[in-house]
C-alpha cells in the first residue's frame, strides 16, 4: 500500500482501532492505497472525553493566543502544498492542479480564522447612568464535523479552523473513501503546537455518524454530503437537542440567453461541469436555454471535448458511483433525450489507467422529450439542457427544483442579470460565472433542500454557529442621577 494504515487520532496520538477495516481505493487506478477503521460508539466516546478534558485550558486562552497557533499551522500548510495535493490526487483522483487549488482554498479559510480576534470582539455600551452592558462570544464546548469525499482537505477547513478559533474542541469524521488527508492534517496541527485533545479524528461510516449525532457531550454538528443523508443527520442531531447545520446536494441551474458572450459562456460552463469530474455541489448541472442559444451549446460541446480523462479530467470517486452515472445516462437516452456528448464513449490518454473509474463529459438535451428531466442530483460530469420561452419561465423552472445551492445567469443584459439575482431561489448567485462560490469573508451556504439548519458554514455568519453570546450587565456604585434601570 502507498500509505500507512489510517488510524484514529485521539488526544494528540494516532491510536489503533480493533474494529473491522475497509480498503481505501484510488479512483485513478482502482488499487488499494490504504485501509481505514470502521470505528464504533466507544471510539467516538474516547474522542469526546479527550476533547472535553482539553476544553477548559483551550477555551481559557485568549483568542489571540489561539489564532497564533492557527497562523503557524497556516504557514506549515503553505510549505507543504505539493505534498498535500499529491495525497488528494491519490485518494480522491483530482488532477494535481485541482488538488493544489483545494489546498490553497484551505489556506484562505485558515487565514480567515486567524482574523477571529479582530472579528468576534463583542460590544460594550453604557446603557444607563452607571450601568454598562457588554457581550462576548463564548465557545460551546465539544463540537463535531462530518465531511464528504469530494474535498477531503478543504471541507474540513470550512469548519475546523473557525470552530477551534472560537475556543471549541473538535471531533472530526473524514469520509471513509478519502481519510488520508485528515491524518496529514492532524500531523500538521500537532507540529503547529495545537494542544492535545483540541482536535480528534474518528474514522468510519454510518455508525460513527450516528454516534456523533447521539453523544450527549457533543453540542453542535456540521455535515456536508448528499441531501438524503443531510436530512437524516439533521433530524437525528436535532432530536438530541444539538445545533446542526447539514449541507446537502444540488442541481444548479444556469439561465442562458442568446446575448451571452459565446466564448466566455462556453468555457466557463465547461469548466464548471467538468471540474472535479462534476463531483461538487456547485457544479453546473442544468442549462435553461431562453430562446435560441444553439451557438453557445455547439461551442460548449467543443469545449468539453478538451476535458480528456487522464490529464484534465479526473476519475469518478468509486466504481459504484460511475455505474450509477452510466445508469442515469442510459435511462435518459431510453426516455428519448438526445446525447450531444456521450461520456460513456470517451477517449482517454496515456495518463488514464484502464482500471481507473473514468467517465467522459456528457451533455444531455431534454428539449424534445415528453418525459422531462428528473429532479434528482447527478453528481458527476453530466450536464443537461432544457428550454424556456422567457426569463420568467426560466425562473419558474428553477423555483421548482427542490435544491437551492446556486443559480447563474449568462447574459450581457444588466437588467436581466439583476432580475435573476433578485428572484432565483438559491443561496449563491452567479452572473456569467458557473461556480459562484463566495470568497472569504463572504459565507458559503445554499437554500431549500441544499441546507438544513440556520446560518452558513463559512465566513462571518459561521462564527455564531460555533459560539453563544454571553451578556454581562454591571453597576458598581449608586448614582446621584438615576433612571429606571440604575
Amino acid at each position: 500500500m502507498k500509505y500507512p494504515e489510517v488510524q484514529n487520532y485521539i488526544n494528540g496520538q494516532f491510536v489503533s482501532c480493533n474494529n473491522k477495516r475497509m480498503d481505501v481505493d484510488s479512483p485513478l487506478t482502482g488499487a488499494v492505497i490504504s485501509t481505514v477503521p470502521l470505528s464504533a460508539y466507544n471510539d467516538v466516546d474516547e474522542a469526546v472525553k479527550s476533547a472535553k478534558a482539553a476544553f477548559p485550558a483551550w477555551s481559557g486562552m485568549t483568542s489571540k493566543m489561539r489564532s497564533q497557533i492557527l497562523y503557524t499551522y497556516r504557514m506549515i500548510v503553505e510549505q507543504n502544498v505539493e505534498i498535500l495535493a499529491s495525497i488528494i490526487h491519490d485518494e480522491n483522483g483530482k488532477t494535481m492542479d485541482e488538488a493544489i487549488a483545494e489546498v490553497r482554498k484551505s489556506i484562505e479559510l485558515t487565514e480567515f480564522a486567524c482574523s477571529v480576534p479582530q472579528i468576534a470582539v463583542g460590544e460594550v455600551l453604557e446603557v444607563s447612568v452607571g450601568v454598562e452592558c457588554r457581550t462576548e462570544y463564548a465557545p460551546l464546548g465539544v463540537v463535531a464535523c462530518i465531511n464528504p469525499f469530494n474535498f477531503p482537505h478543504m471541507v474540513p477547513h470550512w469548519t475546523l479552523p473557525n470552530a477551534i478559533a472560537m475556543g471549541n474542541c473538535m471531533v472530526l469524521k473524514p469520509s471513509e473513501l478519502t481519510p488520508v488527508s485528515s491524518m496529514k492534517m492532524a500531523e500538521m496541527f500537532k507540529q503547529a503546537g495545537l494542544p492535545d485533545g483540541v482536535l480528534n479524528i474518528v474514522n468510519g461510516a454510518k455508525e460513527v455518524v450516528e454516534a456523533i449525532c447521539d453523544h450527549p457531550d457533543i453540542k453542535a454538528v456540521s455535515f456536508v454530503g448528499s441531501t438524503p443523508v443531510a436530512q437524516l443527520v439533521y433530524r437525528r442531531a436535532a432530536s438530541n437537542l444539538k445545533r446542526c447545520l447539514a449541507l446537502g446536494g444540488a442541481k444548479n441551474h444556469l439561465i442562458v440567453l442568446p446575448d451571452a458572450n459565446l466564448d466566455l459562456s462556453a468555457s466557463d460552463i465547461a469548466a464548471s461541469m467538468c471540474g472535479s469530474a462534476g463531483q461538487r455541489c456547485m457544479a453546473a448541472s442544468v442549462m435553461i436555454a431562453v430562446g435560441n442559444v444553439n451557438p453557445i451549446i455547439d461551442k460548449l460541446c467543443l469545449e468539453v471535448s478538451k476535458y480528456i480523462p487522464g490529464t484534465k479530467m479526473p476519475p469518478i470517486i468509486s466504481r459504484k458511483s460511475r455505474e450509477n452515472l452510466i445508469r442515469y445516462i442510459d435511462e435518459a437516452e431510453a426516455k428519448g433525450a438526445k446525447l450531444l456528448v456521450d461520456g460513456r464513449k470517451f477517449s482517454s490518454d496515456e495518463h488514464a489507467d484502464p482500471n481507473g473509474y473514468y467517465l467522459g463529459p456528457t451533455i444531455i438535451d431534454w428539449r424534445e422529450t415528453v418525459t422531462g428531466m428528473p429532479d434528482s442530483e447527478v453528481f458527476g460530469p453530466v450536464f443537461e439542457i432544457i428550454q424556456a420561452g422567457s426569463v420568467e419561465e426560466a425562473l419558474s423552472i428553477q423555483h421548482k427544483s427542490p435544491f437551492g445551492n446556486a443559480a447563474s445567469a449568462f447574459t450581457q443584459n444588466g437588467a436581466i442579470a439583476k432580475m435573476v439575482a433578485q428572484n432565483a431561489s438559491a443561496g449563491m448567485i452567479g452572473i456569467n460565472i458557473g461556480v459562484p462560490v463566495p470568497r472569504e469573508p463572504f459565507s458559503f451556504g445554499g437554500w431549500n433542500a441544499s441546507k438544513f439548519g440556520a446560518g452558513d458554514i463559512t465566513g462571518k455568519s459561521s462564527l455564531g454557529f460555533w459560539s453563544q453570546l454571553k451578556k454581562v450587565t454591571s453597576k458598581w456604585a449608586k448614582q446621584e442621577i438615576t433612571d429606571w434601570m440604575s
